[in-house]
């Protein structure tokens, strides 16, 4: 039996549909599907719409991705379209490598 896997509580904050905020929603949830299998919570927050949100987690630019668990939180700003930073930023790449005997 393997061990649970973290669940793993995301917050992407996007500003309206710009077409840097549709890639970076697209590409977080090609991310998602293929390595996260059903572990985590997204909350897309559109900034536009709810500015006190943003602020309050101290949000400077958009799109800007925010792994609140497991901890530390971590933010990545931009479309997110370099898959191994997104991963890296996330702390999965490292665990995957860890696991693989390449630490």
């Amino acid at each position: 039996m393997s061990p649970p896997r973290k669940t793993y509580v995301l917050k992407l904050y996007v500003a309206g549909n710009t077409p840097n905020s549709i890639r970076a929603l697209r590409t977080l949830n090609n991310i998602l599907e293929q390595e996260f299998q059903g572990v985590y919570a997204l909350k897309v927050i559109d900034v536009l719409k709810n500015p006190q949100l943003a602020e309050e987690d101290k949000i400077l630019a958009t799109p800007t991705l925010s792994k609140v668990l497991p901890p530390p939180v971590r933010k990545i700003i931009g479309d997110l379209s370099d898959r191994e930073r997104v991963l890296i930023g996330l702390d999965l790449l490292y665990e995957e490598l860890s696991d693989n005997g390449f630490s």
